[in-house]
């Protein structure tokens, strides 16, 4: 699909979006909650915006591994002060929440995007955006953020995610959602070790034939650590040129900490490949 239904916005996706990260949660793997008062978190989603993001993305709940939940009035406390700050800001906003009850105040409150790292399995969550014309983020993840880690295995890590994506979009379509709202993430460190994630990199462009864009989200991530033997506040380079890997392999939606270097990073990779994309 080149279009995307999200929200108050038909997205243009012929070629690569930036989505800006913005976490507000104060144990962030990235940023370790530095900007952790509402404040420093809605001049953060403005920087982003300057730096050239063409979405937000706003996370009120960590999903780092082994991470606990947090309760409804928690996350609904973080999420909804800096939504509504940015609501009228005019570019796409997403919620990063498996929660049906945030899903819904999310939806209410302006949000255009909905991505459920549990990929919608939760009860309630299909029917809380099912009505709406929010753009949908179907992730796969193995496991739980407390335990996905554990030594995750896979007889063939692609075919695997593709499946259970597919079935997941399924799910959402027999429930009332049009297939135009739906986006598929296939979790790079979700459950997923170094090798696998880069074997499931390696063979991205086998998840287009599901017929949905691709949402990637690979910013700053352990498999970029591994690769790279850098800590996290040191992964700028190696982000980025995962992100255009990933673009090279069919993304369509590039979930990134580090706007600016990315943004540019894609520059110069749409002019040097402008007759291919």
């Amino acid at each position: 699909m080149k279009t995307l239904q999200c929200g108050r916005h038909r997205l243009d996706l012929s070629r690569p979006i930036v989505m800006g990260i913005v976490n507000v949660t104060p144990d962030s793997f990235s940023d370790g909650g530095r900007f952790n008062d509402t404040d420093a978190r809605i001049a953060h989603a403005f920087q982003l915006l300057e730096e050239g993001a063409q979405m937000l993305d706003i996370g009120g709940e960590s999903t780092r591994p082994g991470s606990a939940p947090i309760s409804l009035d928690e996350e609904l406390a973080r999420v909804v002060p800096v939504l509504r700050a940015l609501r009228d800001t005019g570019v796409p906003l997403s919620v990063d929440t498996c929660k049906p009850e945030v899903m819904r105040v999310a939806i209410d409150e302006g949000a255009d995007m909905i991505n459920d790292i549990y990929g919608f399995r939760l009860p309630g969550a299909r029917e809380a955006v099912a009505g709406s014309a929010a753009g949908l983020c179907v992730m796969h993840m193995k496991g739980e953020p407390r335990t996905m880690q554990e030594a995750p295995v896979y007889d063939d890590v692609t075919r695997e995610v593709g499946e259970f994506l597919a079935d997941q979009a399924r799910f959402l379509i027999e429930g009332g959602v049009d297939p135009q709202r739906i986006t598929v993430d296939p979790g790079y460190g979700f459950g997923k070790t170094a090798t696998q994630n880069y074997e499931l990199l390696n063979r991205q462009r086998d998840l287009l034939s599901l017929g949905f864009p691709l949402f990637i989200g690979v910013s700053r991530k352990n498999m970029i650590g591994w690769a790279t033997g850098r800590p996290v506040e040191s992964r700028v380079v190696g982000s980025v040129v995962a992100a255009l890997e990933a673009a090279r392999r069919g993304a369509s939606i590039l979930r990134v900490h580090d706007v600016a270097a990315t943004v540019d990073g894609l520059k110069v990779y749409l002019a040097a490949n402008q007759n291919h994309v």
